[in-house]
């Protein structure tokens, strides 16, 4: 069997940190090292450990190599593997309970993962899910983290990522070429829809909202019965549906950000612990 030389987590964790912040400098200030100490372990990242070029000099600029793309995905998974070990070890009878509120888009797409990896690393702490609006759940005081979709510039609390709102139908149908066109939405009280029908209005396209409920699972099994156009985050689109646009005679949509927002009456190192795996799960 061929022995390989070990990979210090402090590189991994350096090396990511670059990738994350777009720099040297940026990384230090992460990892607290200077500036030629993050030289340092990476030269001898690139020349002693992995005898691979990992990053492309462009100035200021720093960028991955092919082969760098393909570490990070590695170190990433590495460094929590890392993490769930020491929190599982150090604190095996950390037990309790977490409340998180989030729109039934991200509990669909994103939370499944989160979850299970949570679960691994802490299997004593029970996770509570409610699902509303965005809007309902902005309202609400109980919960301890809470994931809300947010409008450009309203942003408050972490921004676990951003992305444009795109026009959706299901392929082999062509529910946009109706007149008036159908429209599955939310229920009122979405911005989401506001977008949609004032960029519809804006470019004089005839619509009707022809479907509405409160659960994005409903409204997808509606587009991908044919039946209608909707417009979602893109994250959202399933390979069942394909993505509309100006060659359809449909207008941009705005990009929102996906927040994260911690209850400041109820910290607590699980909520904390949390707060970290969810917002990880977000940059997928």
């Amino acid at each position: 069997m061929a022995l390989y030389p070990s990979i210090d987590s402090e590189l991994l964790r350096t090396f990511v940190a670059i990738a994350e912040n777009g720099g040297f400098t940026r990384a230090g200030e992460v990892v607290n090292r200077t500036q030629s100490a993050v030289s340092m372990q990476m030269k001898r990242l690139e020349e002693d450990v992995l005898q691979r070029p990992l990053f492309q000099r462009d100035g200021r600029n720093v960028n991955l190599t092919a082969e760098g793309q393909v570490l990070l995905g590695y170190a990433r998974r590495i460094l929590k593997l890392h993490s769930e070990v020491f929190n599982t070890l150090r604190d095996p009878h950390m037990v309790g309970s977490v409340k998180i509120g989030s729109p039934d888009d991200y509990v669909m797409r994103f939370l499944p993962g989160i979850l299970s990896q949570f679960a691994r690393a802490y299997p004593l702490i029970q996770v509570e899910v409610h699902c509303e609006t965005s809007s309902q759940l902005l309202l609400r005081k109980d919960l301890d983290l809470t994931i809300v979709t947010r409008r450009p510039g309203t942003e408050i609390g972490q921004i676990l990522r951003q992305e444009r709102f795109v026009w959706a139908e299901a392929a082999g149908f062509y529910p946009h070429e109706q007149t008036p066109m159908p429209l599955a939405m939310f229920n009122t009280d979405c911005f989401c829809r506001e977008w949609a029908c004032n960029a519809l209005d804006t470019v004089q396209r005839e619509y009707r909202v022809a479907y509405t409920s409160a659960s994005l699972s409903a409204i997808m099994a509606v587009v991908s019965a044919g039946l209608a156009v909707t417009a979602q985050l893109e994250s959202l689109i399933t390979p069942d549906l394909r993505i509309l646009g100006e060659v359809e005679n449909l207008p941009q949509l705005p990009q929102a950000s996906i927040v994260l927002l911690r209850n400041p009456q109820n910290p607590s190192p699980i909520t904390d612990c949390l707060a970290d795996y969810i917002a990880e799960g977000f940059k997928l």
